[in-house]
């Protein structure tokens, strides 16, 4: 059981960040128009390689894609179609571009948030309905106080620019947004951090992140940056999903935060040593 006392549950503590730069991923960390993503594309790859492997026990295959899936999160979206093609050729399947898997995914991801994106280009719905709770506040603050704020994305970047705008952010990352190419495989949070150390002569201690996903978080807890790992509830939008959780700590998390209620909080924590370790 975690501690809930705090909204800022430390896991791994820190001391020596003088920090000056913050990385966001986007869904599931900023946004939530793409809520429920994973019940799109779970059992569209599980009926790609249920159709390869037809005597295979389709427990075991959804078992498959889950695990990969979730590992790749937070990378593009084109990784994890590469793997899927992978898993349907080791299984005597046919090799596919998998941009065909990927485009697939896409237009049965439309379906389902076709509906949210009109909601918000009407009118009808608010940015704050499709923002995770306290994060448009946070990252004010973290502006106030000089920390330059960066978006990179795994999802495309045309997609990430547009639903960005709809939520109000056009112009809010002066790092700017960085979302996918079809072209680049290497991953996009990679090049882009890689661009801030190289580039920019960021140090480690001076960046943090906030990610919902393994990728982010790892790469920057490997690096030496300090990484929150927001566990969002999305589909609720209150407390913390313990499923993310664990993934979250496992990925190299210094701290674990539901969403961005508790901004001010959270300020102050990244801002000084932290050294009380929660009970995982």
């Amino acid at each position: 059981m975690h501690n809930t006392s705090s909204q800022v549950e430390i896991i791994r503590p820190w001391k020596d960040f003088d920090i000056r730069y913050a990385l966001f991923d986007f869904d599931g960390t900023i946004s939530l128009i793409r809520e429920g993503w994973q019940d799109i594309m779970i059992p569209y790859f599980a009926q790609v390689l249920q159709e390869a492997a037809p005597e295979e026990d389709p427990q075991q295959i959804l078992t498959c894609v889950r695990d990969f899936v979730d590992t790749l999160t937070g990378k593009q979206t084109i990784f994890q179609c590469i793997r899927l093609n992978e898993e349907v050729m080791k299984r005597g399947g046919p090799e596919r571009d998998p941009l065909v898997y990927k485009q697939e995914y896409l237009r049965r991801l439309e379906e389902r948030i076709h509906s949210r994106k009109q909601a918000l280009e009407s009118g009808a719905a608010r940015p704050e309905d499709y923002l995770v709770p306290g994060v448009r506040p946070f990252i004010d603050l973290l502006q106030q106080h000089g920390v330059r704020c960066y978006l990179a994305s795994g999802t495309d970047e045309a997609d990430v620019l547009y639903e960005a705008h709809l939520l109000g952010l056009d112009g809010v990352f002066e790092g700017g947004i960085h979302g996918a190419h079809d072209a680049v495989t290497t991953c996009s949070k990679e090049l882009v951090i890689r661009d801030m150390l190289e580039k920019e002569h960021i140090k480690p201690r001076e960046l943090v992140s906030f990610g919902d996903g393994y990728v982010e978080v790892e790469l920057v807890a490997n690096l030496g940056g300090l990484a929150i790992g927001a566990a969002t509830n999305e589909e609720t939008r209150q407390g913390i999903n313990d499923w993310k959780r664990s993934r979250l700590i496992a990925a190299g998390a210094n701290a674990i935060i539901p969403d961005f209620r508790a901004g001010q909080e959270l300020y102050e924590a990244i801002g000084r040593d932290c050294h009380a370790v929660s009970a995982v």
